[in-house]
């Protein structure tokens, strides 16, 4: 896990270095200010007889200027260069985590929720940053000043030592305890950060029907309850790590308090021989400062836990192999736009035993036009989504151009094969500019053409700025059926050997719809077209008419062969037949 994480450092690797360097030499400067401290006091104030020696003194306090102020320049340099590295480090680190999502197939998304997916990318990597920044600064800068300072401070009195000595132990076990019992609970927390992230994408999304039924009561209601599960579990977690604080001080100041003592009764029982005043309070300053940075180690290991979880979350996401990828030598080609079906079985679990398509085989050649109906559930968009290997068959062959889609180069499959999803999704930005998510380099002819094929120019000369309106977020200004035809509009712009249009010109009326089907046969003939729809209208005319039920194809033939032979297109094309005489 530490090397995953560690390989996003890359350019930042400089700052990483200098800034537990420069935190070694803050603390060797902090480390002679008492043993200097001890000398004014013992050779300059005490010094000539009690009388005092004021240049020793005058010499002795310009060379404590002087490590004040490197201390403080070594400070602000370790500072600035942690908070580089670890900025840097974070974004990085949400570069890498993005990018590995842009390689995920549907089957690796479906694995993580889309909430999930954002907290990593956000809250996770946050408290990773905070962890890295303090691993390279405070992580080095304690034990540096622990160590240093326990052996200046045994060099000074061994007998004094033993005190901070005994509470060594009880912290470490305090410690130890937090830990074990905090960990459990930061897992559990980021997990309801999970839902509620999911809470919130889902009414935003859903924000037109959850006004329209009136269900704002109901959303604050499921908003509160996962909010009040972050705040129980929030606060069990504080509880337990609110322990070290009070537990640190207590050690901390009765440790004090038994070194004055005992230091004071050695000065006086002695006469200052075994101990003196300034070593006394240059041993009172060490000891301060063995401490704190205890406490320093124990905030560190407190932070290290939080961002465990964190880390393991964000691991788990960057471990995820895609498991649709190009193969070694793959097919840079994609000669023609047919498309085999040979006993072709699906799930989406992986499982023969949990089958959405059974032994589904069809032959299209190149330029057909294959209309597709059925019922809900029975799997007609998972069958056009094996096309262009938005998923794997799990058993059988699937050609498109005569050769496996599995033997392709992703990109290059997907290039000739255009798909117009169910759900259809437009960006921020110019509708200039999300129709150029079909081809980059599209001059605004080019534009204009395929949204004539589309019926989409028409609406789109009708808005003010014309091809220059800005679309909002997913499309919120403009209407289903505009949406729809933008969509199309887009994938025809890829000049595709295949063309999926998934129920996309549901929202779109019937004259519309017959419009652009008389587009397609007219301006793209050489074109394999795969039309899933409700009306039978809207596939009568495509050159084979797929009826899927249960996973299965269960009639396949003309519109003419299927009123004659199958009962399932008979009694949906008399149902929708009804329907309209009856909307008339």
């Amino acid at each position: 896990m530490i090397k995953k994480l560690a390989a996003s450092i890359r350019e930042f690797k400089k700052e990483t270095i200098l800034t537990p360097a420069v935190m070694v030499l803050e603390v060797v400067m902090e480390m002679i200010i008492p043993l200097l401290m001890a000398k004014l006091i013992d050779n300059g104030i005490n010094g000539n007889g009690g009388a005092g020696d004021m240049p020793y003194i005058l010499w002795m306090g310009a060379v404590l200027v002087v490590c004040c102020v490197l201390s403080l320049i070594f400070g602000v340099l370790g500072g600035r260069f942690a908070a580089t590295a670890s900025a840097g480090f974070a974004r990085n680190l949400r570069m890498d985590l993005y990018h590995r999502v842009q390689d995920f197939s549907f089957g690796n998304i479906d694995k993580f929720s889309t909430s999930s997916l954002i907290t990593r990318l956000t809250t996770d990597v946050t408290n990773i940053q905070n962890a890295f920044q303090m691993i390279i600064r405070i992580a080095v800068r304690a034990p540096m000043t622990l160590i240093i300072a326990a052996v200046m401070a045994a060099s000074i009195s061994p007998k004094l030592s033993t005190v901070y000595l005994c509470f060594i132990p009880v912290l470490a076990l305090g410690l130890f305890l937090v830990m074990s019992k905090a960990h459990p609970i930061f897992r559990r927390m980021f997990k309801i950060y999970d839902r509620m992230n999911n809470t919130v994408q889902e009414n935003l999304r859903g924000v037109r029907v959850v006004k329209s039924f009136v269900r704002e009561e109901h959303e604050n209601e499921k908003f509160n309850e996962v909010s009040g599960d972050i705040y129980k579990t929030a606060t069990t977690a504080e509880r337990i790590v609110a322990l070290n604080g009070p537990l640190m001080n207590f050690c901390m100041f009765s440790c004090m308090l038994i070194i004055a003592w005992v230091g004071g009764q050695m000065i006086v029982s002695t006469g200052s021989v075994e101990l003196s005043t300034g070593e006394l309070i240059s041993f009172i300053g060490y000891a301060l400062q063995i401490l704190s940075s205890l406490m320093m180690v124990a905030m560190i290991l407190l932070m290290i836990v939080i961002s465990r979880a964190s880390a393991e979350r964000v691991t788990e996401v960057l471990n995820e192999l895609p498991d649709i990828t190009s193969p070694a030598a793959p097919v840079t080609e994609v000669p023609d736009g047919s498309v085999r079906f040979e006993n072709v079985s699906f799930s989406y679990a992986k499982s023969m035993d949990k089958l959405c398509l059974t032994d589904v085989n069809l032959d299209i050649k190149s330029g057909q036009t294959v209309g597709i109906l059925g019922g809900t559930g029975s799997s007609k968009s998972t069958m056009v989504q094996l096309i262009s290997r938005l998923y794997d068959v799990t058993a059988g062959r699937l050609l498109v151009g005569g050769h496996d889609v599995r033997d392709y180069d992703l990109q290059v499959l997907r290039d000739s094969v255009a798909v117009v999803l169910q759900k259809n999704v437009l960006f921020s930005g110019t509708i200039k500019e999300n129709l150029r998510w079909g081809n980059p380099d599209a001059t605004d002819e080019e534009l204009i053409h395929a949204c004539r094929l589309a019926c989409a120019d028409e609406f789109i000369q009708g808005f003010p700025e014309g091809y220059d309106t800005y679309i909002e977020q997913g499309g919120a200004n403009v209407s289903g059926g505009q949406k729809q035809r933008l969509c199309i509009a887009r994938a025809l712009l890829k000049k595709p050997k295949v063309l999926i249009l998934d129920d996309s010109t549901s929202a779109v009326d019937t004259r519309t719809d017959a419009m652009i089907r008389q587009a397609f046969r007219e301006e793209i003939p050489g074109t394999t077209k795969f039309i899933i729809a409700q009306r039978i209208s809207s596939v009568q005319d495509a050159d084979v008419i797929v009826i899927l039920d249960g996973g299965r194809i269960v009639d396949c033939g003309t519109h003419e062969q299927l009123l004659a032979t199958s009962e399932i297109y008979q009694e949906t094309y008399e149902q929708q037949k009804k329907g309209g005489e009856d909307d008339e």
